[in-house]
């Protein structure tokens, strides 16, 4: 690719639809439906410009390795990924959610060693660290509320939103780890080489923010 061609990588699902109006606030949009498409690469309005869209969980790797030069990711999965790699320049302040620690709400744990489900294994171990606590980290990726219940873990440290399915799972939240929200990440040397560009797309996201 040309250094003036720019690929934007971004997340699926719910953070997908809240940044592509922020997008054509700043003058790039898709060419067709992305939401309804399998394809993972979209041409946009802009003939130097393609969207990506990929798992939250993989942006900050194609970012970090100049794939995507730009991407947007959750603040939870850029904390667990690690922020070495790229710039994290704008806050679009959007997908808030907290990242948390949930325990049952009749705890029943009596061992100094805490088991801690979850999927942010990197962010559980260096907080539990910070709290001088210790920790058996049990990773799943999914159902994380059931793992108290069935005997897998004292604790979980997940995303909340509403919490209402902690609640129904007869779990509450107990202490907060990090806000979250959707952040932009740059590419360092996608920063260098295409400055001009990166820097004209974050001042109309940033306008774009600002206004909602």
């Amino acid at each position: 690719m040309k250094s003036t061609n720019l690929v934007i990588a971004l997340t699926k699902g719910r953070i997908l639809k809240e940044t592509l109006p922020l997008l054509a606030a700043a003058n790039i949009e898709p060419v067709e439906d992305i939401t309804q498409s399998r394809k993972l690469l979209f041409d946009t309005n802009l003939d130097n410009i393609k969207l990506m869209v990929v798992r939250g969980s993989d942006v900050p790797t194609y970012v970090e390795f100049g794939s995507a030069d730009m991407g947007v990711a959750g603040k939870d999965l850029i904390l667990e990924h690690g922020s070495d790699g790229f710039y994290e320049p704008l806050d679009l302040r959007i997908a808030k959610c907290r990242l948390m620690t949930a325990e049952p709400m009749v705890p029943s744990s009596t061992s100094d060693t805490l088991k801690v489900a979850t999927k942010f294994t990197n962010i559980a171990k260096k907080y539990f660290a910070e709290q001088g606590q210790q920790v058996e980290l049990i990773k799943l990726n999914g159902a994380l509320e059931l793992a108290p219940s069935l005997g897998l873990a004292d604790l979980i440290v997940d995303i909340v939103e509403t919490g209402q399915t902690l609640t129904a799972n007869r779990m509450e939240p107990r202490d907060l780890i990090a806000n979250v929200s959707s952040r932009v990440i740059v590419n360092k040397a996608s920063m260098k080489i295409k400055n001009v560009i990166i820097r004209d797309i974050l001042r109309k996201l940033n306008a774009a923010v600002n206004k909602s």
